[in-house]
Parts: structure tokens; sequence; C-alpha cells
């Protein structure tokens, strides 16, 4: 006997068949929707972190040279503008009048204009060039010294001895600054590395000179203002001599290492090449 109901039971309802298709179909549209979102989403935050290191890297805080200079500068801006703010102030102090005093800010600036175009001369010179890290250690330690001698020298005279040299040695710096930035991280990072350090060097930069008038008002006296100024340009002075030997001390290791490294890659090749040609003589022969 066969069964009764086998053909009802074999057809699908085409209703249900229908239902079920739509329902996959829909299925497809909306996984393939939240895929596309995925993937604008991936994008767009591909985009955005692109823009991130296009303008701050922080792989430059593994960069031996880039720390180095700005470990260094951090402390020298505590005592880099707080000099030329209270100059004027301090020969007021002094007893002088109010044109004299204001006349040293020319001399300074005078100096500094004339100095600045010099010092890029001098530090593209063959002699200067391969180490200029040494040339600016020289002028941040040079203003570090100017302003500790500036309260030594008396009356006016002194005064105007020290807005010469101390305009030669903010010239100097000044030329210096970005420069040695280039040439410790390279061109091709170097709008990175000027944005991250300008973004950091805001803190000492404006905290530096009411930081140094509160040294006036304390004391009451103009030369503890240049004492601890001089010290805060010193210091990185002699921090930046010390690590910028031993930087290029390992960097000439590094650039020893990497011919070595090129040498024997190239005598490898050829003893390779040579064996080659020796086994297709030996085939042919």
């Amino acid at each position: 006997m066969r069964p009764v109901n086998k053909k009802a039971q074999s057809k699908t309802d085409p209703s249900e068949c229908n239902g079920t298709a739509a329902e996959e179909a829909t299925t497809g549209d909306s996984s393939a929707q939240s895929a596309n979102l995925l993937t604008k989403e991936n994008q767009e935050e591909g985009r955005s972190q692109g823009c991130v290191h296009k303008i701050i890297d922080p792989a430059l805080f593994k960069h031996r040279g880039f720390l180095i200079y700005l470990i260094g500068n951090v402390v020298m801006f505590f005592g880099f503008f707080a000099p030329v703010v209270f100059l004027a102030p301090y020969a007021k102090h002094q007893g002088i009048d109010e044109y004299s005093a204001a006349f040293l800010l020319s001399i300074f600036a005078l100096v500094d204009m004339f100095i600045r175009p010099a010092t890029g001369f001098i530090g593209n010179t063959k002699w200067i060039r391969p180490r200029i890290q040494y040339f600016f250690s020289f002028a941040v330690s040079y203003n570090g010294v100017c302003h500790l001698i500036c309260p030594l020298l008396p009356g006016y005279v002194g005064l105007v001895v020290y807005a010469v040299f101390f305009g030669l040695a903010f010239g100097m710096l000044s030329a210096l600054l970005f420069e040695v930035l280039m040439d410790l991280v390279g061109a091709h990072r170097f709008s990175s590395a000027v944005g991250l350090v300008t973004i950091i060097e805001c803190g000492p930069v404006l905290l530096g000179p009411p930081l140094s008038g509160a040294l006036v008002d304390i004391f009451g006296d103009y030369k503890y203002m240049y004492y601890a100024c001089g010290v805060f340009m010193l210091v990185p002075g002699i921090f930046f001599f010390i690590m910028h030997y031993f930087n290029y001390k390992k960097l000439d290791e590094e650039r020893s290492q990497t011919m070595a490294l090129e040498m024997r890659t190239c005598e490898e090749a050829v003893q390779l090449q040579m064996s080659q040609d020796g086994e297709t003589a030996e085939t042919h022969g």
C-alpha cells in the first residue's frame, strides 16, 4: 500500500518559498550594507589616522636625536625670552633713563638681524656642517654665559656690551634652532617634528617670563633673574655637547655596521653569481 498524502507532503507551498527567498535577500542586503558601513568607517579611520600622523608622528618619541633635542629645548626655553623682556626694565632699575634703556633693545635687535644670515653661512661650511650640533650646543651655552655675566657688568657701558654679545648669542641660536632639528630627523619627518616640538615647547615659552618676573618680585633685584636664566641656558648647552658626542659616536657605529653589511651582501651576491656561472659552464661543457 502506498501512502495517500505523499504528493501533498512532497509539494512545497509557493508562499513559503517566496518568504524564505525574501528573508534571504533581506539578510544579504543587510549584511552587504553593514559590510559597506564597516568599510567606510575603516577608510575614514585610516584617513583620520593618516592626517594625525602627518601632523604629529608618535614614532619620533623613539628617535634618539629628537629626544635629545626635545629634552634640552624644554629646559632651555624657560630662560630664553625672559632676558629680552626684562632688559629695559633692568636698565631703568639701575637708574638709566627710559630712552637709553630702550636703545639697548635697538642695539640687541640690530646685532641679531646681521648675525642670523652670517650664522647660516657659517653653519653651511664644510667644516661646521658635518657636526652642526656642536655649533648649536655652543650657541646655547654662549647665551647662558652672557646672562651669567650680565649682572657683573657695571653701568650703561656694561649693558651696551651685554646687548651686543647677547644679540650675537640670540641670533646664532635662533638661526640654528630648526636647522639642527632637520639635521637630526631628516627632511621627510621635519614637518611633523616641528609641530610636535612647538606644541610641547609652548609650556616653557609661556611660563618662562612670569617665573622670571616672580624672581624679581621675591628678591627685589633683577640679577637673580639673570642668574637663573643663565643656568637654564648653560645646563642644556652642556647637555647638548655631551649627548650629541655620544649620538655622533653611535651614528658612526651604525653607519659602519650598515656599510659592512652591504659589503658582505655584495660579496655573497658575487660568489653566488660566480658559482652559477661555473655550473652553467660545466653543463654546457
